[in-house]
């Protein structure tokens, strides 16, 4: 498919995951795609699999909690392919689990929301600039479940950084769609990547409690099924979707079975 023939995709976090999956979907479908991320080799990986099929693509390396990075990073892309039109600010980490609030660091407090929360309003600043230039675009944004709705794992400083991502989206959307810039987000539930790793030991039994709770379809998702989500959002088949958090999640679950 040719859908985004002539557009040039970035990606953050794209070295793995649903970076990855989200950077491989838009190149399938046409588009030139800029992988930023902090690890080189993996992302070099990412690269190279877009090329051989015939794709165009380019790695830049960035840490998305640095001005000067994500400055860097946007003004590459355009220098490279000479415009951008669509944006997915993915990268972010997991930060203390099993934590109870109380006893999280300052330090631990901080570096979450430098990458998860700063680093998305950073992305978006410097993408929605070059997108005015060019006259328009799409952004969407990788929040989580735990965006909108509580985390139940000892998990507050994530729940709070994918809550200020739903609020950004939001907000954004209202500064930007009068000028032919969409602005959304996607909250994934559990799915399966470096953070959601099943086969680690003891894992299985975790992540099957997880999904007994939070998904309908009582499974963990697959990176290619938010990538599918994401790359719809930032087509012309969405093109009256703005300021949406459209959960990818199997559903919401409240079984008492």
């Amino acid at each position: 498919m040719d859908t985004f023939a002539g557009k040039v995709a970035l990606v953050t976090g794209g070295s793995a995951g649903l970076g990855e999956a989200t950077a491989m979907k838009f190149a399938r479908e046409g588009a030139k795609v800029v992988v930023a991320a902090r690890r080189a080799e993996q992302s070099a990986g990412v690269v190279q699999r877009i090329t051989a099929l015939g794709g165009e693509a380019h790695f830049v390396p960035a840490d998305v909690s640095r001005a000067a990075d994500v400055e860097r990073m946007v003004g590459e892309a355009v220098q490279k392919f000479g415009r951008l039109d669509c944006a997915v600010n993915n990268a972010g980490i997991a930060g203390p689990r099993f934590t109870p609030l109380a006893e999280v660091t300052e330090a631990q407090w901080d570096e979450l929301m430098g990458v998860n929360l700063k680093g998305v309003w950073l992305c978006m600043k410097h993408e929605i600039r070059a997108m005015l230039a060019s006259g328009s675009g799409t952004i969407v944004n990788v929040a989580s479940i735990y965006g909108c709705k509580p985390s139940d794992v000892g998990h507050a400083p994530y729940a709070t950084s994918k809550f200020g991502v739903v609020g950004l989206t939001k907000s954004a959307a209202a500064d930007y769609g009068q000028m032919s810039i969409r602005i959304n987000a996607v909250a994934p539930g559990f799915t399966v990547s470096e953070m959601v790793n099943p086969d680690r030991p003891g894992a299985a039994e975790r992540y099957k409690a997880l999904v007994a709770r939070h998904s309908g379809m009582n499974r963990l998702g697959k990176a290619e099924e938010t990538a599918n989500a994401i790359v719809w959002l930032c087509s012309e088949s969405a093109s009256f979707v703005n300021g949406a958090v459209l959960a990818v999640d199997g559903g919401s679950a409240t079984r008492l079975y």
